[in-house]
């Protein structure tokens, strides 16, 4: 079985792909390349003198051989993840709401005992363990400083990376899991095989691992390049999940598409012949033989390039005018934006964040766009709003005409257009 230590090794801890990271084949493939970016959260502090930052080469790659779709350069994840790594999944309402949404669906499709335990890679603030306390026991695996939140909360929390040494920790003080997750991480560790093997030892034997993931046909769909950043490894189809699980005794019993990051996909997996396997499955695997074509993933490059010079000739028109443009939302994904486009404090005032989030008095990365609580959008109001949360565009515009925003509103992607409502 293929593992990365056959990838090349580059420069500060980076891994060039040379091989595919599930197969090993070299039938790689560009998809797209969109120019030098810095980590999406590393952001230093408002007021830090601009200094030296690092920034690495974004090619995706698709194998020809098992159809998945990878960066093409692997960044050393202490960079990626460091204990200071803003992000936290409670402040954002539509994870919220998956999440309690995914707990649902299991009990409904896969019910739990009391005694069952639930397991999350990379449970972060302990968000969505929290929504399977009343149904079995829960435990989280997180490598950064946000499981010190889920601790308080009263989730029992291991601060690591997920990894052997890890799970045989689990399995001394917990024993075998129900249910292993990993939403919006599987994409994200490096040497994909070891971590399967991982949850393969962590599972019962009637286990179930429940993987979430930014999803390729909605990327390649809306043309959502801003998701393309190092944190994500590999960008999944259901095609290339299947020809990455099956070495390793494990087969898809259930897909569905969610909204969350602007469209994901949630797999069910189990060994063998556990489960019987639902007729999503075939009907997820023929849509994407319908719809990655060579063709279409052409034509995915050339409309990525007209929609940034769109954005441009629409952002040049509003600063010739005097307008001025806050942008509201800090996901990864708009450091991806910002730095594919060269946006800086010139043409974007400010970023907006909810109150709480810990990127409030950060820079974005690659820039000296300060990140500031969402009050100045009223206090101090501009005349456009640019929307770099974009995906959640139809909840977001009316909370903030609700709370008194009269400016217009730019949705960036997949058609740069101005909104007013």
């Amino acid at each position: 079985m293929y593992h990365p230590s056959k990838l090349a090794a580059g420069t500060n801890g980076s891994v060039v792909v040379d091989h595919c990271q599930s197969c090993g084949s070299t039938e790689l493939e560009d998809v797209i390349f969109i120019g030098y970016l810095p980590p999406v959260n590393t952001m230093p502090a408002i007021g830090t003198p601009p200094a030296e930052q690092p920034a690495y080469p974004a090619q995706v790659l698709r194998c020809r051989k098992c159809q998945l779709v990878q960066i093409g350069l692997v960044v050393d994840p202490g960079i990626l993840f460091p204990p200071t790594y803003p992000y936290t999944s409670g402040t954002t309402k539509i994870l919220r709401e998956n999440f309690a949404e995914l707990s649902q669906e299991v009990a409904k499709l896969y019910p739990l005992k009391p005694s069952d335990l639930v397991v999350d890679v990379g449970s972060n603030d302990g968000t969505l363990l929290s929504n399977f306390t009343q149904h079995a026991r829960v435990y989280g695996i997180e490598p950064t400083n946000a499981g010190k939140l889920a601790q308080g909360r009263g989730i029992t929390t291991d601060i690591s990376f997920f990894n052997r040494a890890a799970v045989r920790k689990a399995l001394a003080s917990q024993g075998k899991a129900k249910i292993v997750t990993a939403t919006n991480v599987f994409a994200h560790i490096e040497d994909v095989h070891e971590i399967v093997d991982c949850i393969m030892e962590l599972l019962a034997d009637d286990g179930i691992f429940i993987s979430e993931s930014h999803y390729f046909l909605p990327l390649v769909e809306t043309l959502q390049y801003d998701t393309i950043y190092h944190e994500h490894l590999r960008y999944y189809s259901v095609t290339a999940l299947k020809n990455l699980l099956e070495p390793h005794d494990l087969e898809i019993i259930h897909t569905k598409r969610i909204p969350t990051h602007g469209g994901s996909i949630r797999v069910y997996a189990a060994r063998k012949g556990k489960y019987p396997v639902r007729d999503s499955v075939a009907a997820t695997l023929a849509e994407e033989a319908r719809e990655l074509t060579d063709a279409k993933l052409k034509a995915f490059k050339k409309n990525v390039v007209n929609s940034k010079l769109a954005l441009y000739a629409l952002l040049k028109s509003v600063k010739a005018a005097g307008g001025r443009i806050y942008g509201v939302g800090a996901p990864s994904r708009a450091s991806t934006l910002i730095n594919y486009l060269g946006l800086d404090d010139g043409i974007l005032d400010c970023v907006l964040e909810i109150k709480g989030s810990y990127k409030i008095g950060k820079y974005m990365p690659g820039t000296l766009i300060p990140v500031v609580d969402e009050g100045r959008l009223f206090e101090d109001p501009p005349d456009y709003a640019l929307l770099l949360s974009w995906h959640i565009a139809d909840e977001l515009m009316p909370k903030l005409a609700a709370r008194g925003f009269k400016g217009q509103f730019i949705i960036p992607l997949p058609e740069p257009r101005i909104v007013k409502l």
